[in-house]
């Protein structure tokens, strides 16, 4: 069995997969809040028996979390617990851009998708909203544009007449009250950003792409976006599967 992880910014997924590839059990908790008590409580409701892991394998974008998890881990099994970034992933995928700065979620969904004949645009509605480009086996880069619900939180933090607000989809552009208006705001302007950036993607390479989107707020803009989209809410998992093959 493997112990396969994502830790972002905001959320923690970690999941238990066996040597077929099926996903037996996963958990989630915040990134902020993991400690050893919260370790031990999440990992004691995944793995009974410690001895049948196989391969520890992460990607992360914050190092303090996956020190911490490792040094957990460390105590529980003899296997080496890798980060994405680690592992020579250059057998996968081609990189085009700054080893150092890409974030090693980015490269998992990239390597996720990769085939010999299609070109990708994966937009992934996290902490940030994120757009990577992939053409064929390439990783080109891409586009880092703030998160929606962070943004949400900061106006409503900074704007004293503005409440905590959850986003719904919108029918009408003008709103009729202050909840109204912010929420034909973030939902009609992120729809905009979004088209905006996909057709400037596709102009500046002169290539097609399918567009994958995924994330939290991946089901809100799923119907908005006038390209058509596929939603893939797993595709951090199983590009963590594809590269748990390069653990020997």
């Amino acid at each position: 069995m493997y112990i396969l992880g994502d830790i972002g910014n905001s959320e923690t997924k970690i999941f238990l997969v066996n040597s077929k590839n099926k996903i037996l059990k996963h958990a989630n908790f915040s990134t902020k809040k993991i400690s050893t008590t919260i370790l031990n409580f999440k990992f004691k409701s995944l793995i009974k028996d410690y001895s049948k892991i196989e391969k520890v394998l992460f990607c992360s974008v914050v190092p303090k979390s996956f020190s911490l998890i490792k040094r957990f881990l460390s105590k529980k099994i003899k296997k080496r617990c890798y980060e994405v970034k680690e592992l020579k992933l250059k057998k996968m995928i081609k990189i085009d851009v700054n080893y150092k700065q890409v974030g090693s979620d980015r490269l998992t969904n990239a390597i996720s998708l990769l085939n010999n004949k299609d070109n990708f645009i994966i937009l992934d509605f996290g902490t940030a909203t994120t757009f990577d480009v992939v053409i064929k086996k390439t990783y080109k880069g891409g586009v880092i544009a703030p998160g929606i619900k962070i943004s949400l939180n900061t106006l409503s933090d900074k704007a004293t007449l503005i409440p905590k607000i959850n986003l719904k989809k919108m029918k009408k552009i003008i709103g009729i009250d202050t909840i109204s208006a912010v929420r034909s705001g973030f939902f009609w302007g992120y729809s905009g950003l979004i088209d905006n950036i996909v057709n400037l993607i596709k102009k500046e390479t002169r290539k097609s792409f399918k567009l994958v989107i995924t994330g939290g707020f991946s089901n809100l803009f799923k119907n908005s976006i006038k390209t058509k989209v596929i939603q893939n809410k797993d595709i951090t998992i199983k590009g963590l599967i594809k590269i748990s093959k390069l653990i020997k």
